[in-house]
Formats: structure tokens, sequence, C-alpha cells
């Protein structure tokens, strides 16, 4: 079984966690790191991603600031999305022509991860053709926006566990009018700790996957991004 080395971040604002991703992807191209995924929750932020643009946002962005939301146009597909405590982010940094999956495949993969999290909490999630992510009934759970670089994935999924505040409030989100959003907090049964979401969802990626996850520490990370400058 493959191999991906697994660094939990915990809750971290959004441009350092960019500029990690991108430094692990520069990395993980030239083939000086192994498969890599980042789990961690965002402090507020709204990204547009290259679908979307500040007609997207339903406050300015001066206004989104005083609230404390940062906001950030970023290389991933899709539209806005928000991001913030409560949410669930996963940024694998995998290369696709070694897993041998087209980027189609890869997305699949990325909602069967969703779909397999939610189920484990009484959570029937499903595809919506034509809108990457994981649905319900009562709205949008789980969210995907990636980018592909010489066959390296950068971005990822993020899911709704317990969103507070609920940021998509703010923007049209993958720039759908009137779409609902939801957490899995409010359609479980069940307690659904963050924590808890975050180990389902790990253990969901290595089985879609295929990959044994390896867990690191930011200590054994920090070397490789001094050696790259």
């Amino acid at each position: 079984m493959r191999h991906a080395l697994l660094l939990r971040l915990g809750r971290v604002p959004y441009e350092p966690a960019l500029r990690l991703q991108r430094a692990l992807h520069a990395l993980r191209r030239a083939g000086r790191v192994p498969d890599l995924l980042l789990a961690l929750e965002h402090e507020p932020v709204v990204t547009l991603g290259r679908a979307g643009n500040n007609a997207d946002l339903l406050l300015s962005p001066a206004e989104l600031r005083k609230q404390g939301v940062e906001v950030y146009a970023v290389e991933r597909g899709g539209a806005a999305t928000y991001h913030g405590p409560g949410q669930l982010v996963l940024y694998p940094i995998v290369h696709l022509r070694e897993l041998e999956l087209s980027l189609r495949e890869y997305v699949g993969r990325l909602e069967e991860v969703l779909i397999r999290t939610g189920k484990e909490f009484g959570v029937e999630l499903f595809r919506r053709p034509g809108h990457p992510g994981a649905w319900h009934a009562r709205g949008k759970v789980g969210f995907i926006g990636i980018h592909v670089h010489r066959w390296v994935t950068l971005h990822g999924l993020a899911m709704n566990v317990d969103l507070k505040p609920n940021g998509f409030a703010w923007i049209v989100p993958c720039g759908l009018k009137d779409v609902p959003v939801a957490s899995l907090s409010e359609l479980s049964a069940a307690p659904c700790p963050l924590v808890e979401v975050e180990r389902v969802a790990i253990e969901a990626f290595s089985e879609v996957f295929g990959m044994e996850t390896v867990e690191i520490s930011g200590e054994e990370v920090r070397p490789w991004l001094s050696r790259n400058g």
C-alpha cells in the first residue's frame, strides 16, 4: 500500500496554510517528498477561485475584514467559498499520474471521502452532477476546489461540521444563488465533534485512495522548507 504523510495543523489562519501548501507542492513536484495530506480548520476566510470574483460577495471585502474575515483570490477551481471554525479541511498534495488517476476520477474520490464521512454520522450525502461536492436534501455539506500543476494536487475538500458563524451567508456559495448550506451537526442525531469527524475523514481518505497515512509533526516538516529556501 502507498503511504501519505499526514500533517495535522489544528486551527490556522489561511495565509500561512496557503504558503505551506504551495511550498510542499513544489517539493512534491520535484520528487523531494512523498504524497501528503494536511488536516486543519481555518480562521474565518472567504476564498475566490478562478471562476469567482467580488460579485460573489454579499458584503464588500472591507466590510468582511471589519468582521475579521480575510478575502483571498487563489488558483483553485470554482467560485466563492467560506472556511471557518467548525469546518474540517483536508488538503491532499498527491501525484495523480503516480496514482493513475484522471482529474475527474480524483474529484470523484474526494466526493466519496465526504459521502463516507457523512455516513459514519448517520447523514446520507449524495453527488450532484456538474456541481462537485457532497449534498443533502437540506443543503450542501461538502465542498471541493482543487488545482493541479504537473500532475500534483493543491487545495482540496471541506466539510461543514458545526459552523459558527455560518459565513456562507456572506457570499454566493460556489456561484449558485439561493443554495442552502448545512452542517453535519444539524443533520445527525449523534454528536459530531470536529476531532472525531477529522479522524473518520482521514480513515475514509486512506480507504478511498488506498493510501496508509503516517502522521508527522511540524518539526519534521520544517527542515524540508528551510532546505527549499
